[in-house]
């Protein structure tokens, strides 16, 4: 479309910013190294409902990175301005950290909207926690399954699948313009983390091989520019995530059998502060492995199966 704006040339949080016709964006004010630029809240329609797509943090946010993430403090009330003289007619969210969450509950406090989307989910991992950790108040009035739509004032929405970086994760297409809401689970500017115990590498892999069989015209991601040719960004991640495990089972030949040398090795000149983020990765990938039977562990170590 010529009036598309997939990425604006200035990026200010609580500012409202037209990408199509049909689509709006506000930026929450938590950006970090986990979240790029903030989380982005999706407005879709442009008549007399909308439907918000991740209503991001609110109150004191999220509590990764050092220093923390910056809080989301405003947010609503930005999604509120942008919306004024339009009725909410549902709240979606693709999934329940604490980034894309905790803000439909005042919003829908705020403007009688129903939350829908994602199922609710709570785990508590006792290993380095390389993105948000799950928003425990979330509570939907409606879970969509795959397939499931949601119609407005000249917009469909579908529910779309997507499990892996969350068991729960779920995609938004805007069945009118060809437009895909994505979430976390792909994004242009990074790759996903994938945490277990929750987060799965087969599970991630299967629905990025779902969403290359997909003709979607455009990604909206929750962080990031959006993605004008989804099908070449799909097409590598898988490319790469299996480069990865093929450095993987390389370590493991050379005999590097525990994850942190695993990482130093793998990830060159990483920021520090991602540096758990990689582990997570890394043990998910292991995990993958082990379920097919090309490796196995003993306690915190890891070895080929012969």
């Amino acid at each position: 479309m010529s009036d598309e704006k997939p990425w604006p040339d200035s990026i200010r949080a609580s500012d409202c910013e037209q990408h199509e016709p049909l689509v709006r964006r506000v930026l929450a004010p938590n950006p970090s190294p986990y979240t790029f630029t903030g989380t982005q809240t999706w407005i879709v329609g442009a008549g007399a409902d909308v439907a918000v797509i991740d209503p991001g943090p609110t109150g004191s946010g999220l509590s990764i990175g050092d220093p923390p993430d910056a809080n989301g403090q405003g947010h609503v009330d930005a999604i509120l301005r942008a919306v004024a003289g339009q009725r909410v007619a549902a709240i979606l969210c693709t999934h329940t950290h604490r980034d894309h969450s905790p803000a439909a509950k005042p919003l829908k406090d705020a403007t009688g909207a129903p939350i829908i989307g994602c199922a609710p989910l709570v785990i508590r991992d006792s290993g380095p926690r390389a993105d948000s950790a799950f928003d425990p108040d979330y509570a939907p009035d409606r879970v969509l399954t795959d397939g499931e739509r949601l119609s407005g004032d000249g917009w469909t929405i579908e529910a779309v699948a997507t499990p892996g970086h969350t068991s729960n994760h779920l995609c938004f297409a805007l069945l009118e313009s060809g437009a895909l809401f994505t979430g976390d689970h792909v994004m242009a500017w990074s790759t996903s983390v994938v945490s277990p115990p929750d987060g799965d590498m087969a599970a991630y892999m299967a629905s990025l091989q779902k969403l290359y069989a997909r003709d979607d015209r455009v990604y909206y991601p929750a962080h990031g520019p959006a993605v004008t040719k989804p099908r070449q960004l799909v097409r590598g991640m898988l490319g790469h995530r299996k480069q990865r495990e093929r450095q993987i089972l390389k370590e493991l030949e050379r005999g590097t059998n525990v994850i942190p040398d695993m990482v130093s090795h793998m990830y060159k000149g990483l920021d520090p502060r991602l540096t758990g983020a990689a582990g997570r990765s890394v043990l998910a990938h292991l995990l993958d492995l082990e379920q097919r039977g090309r490796v196995a562990r003993e306690a915190d170590a890891w070895r080929l199966v012969a």
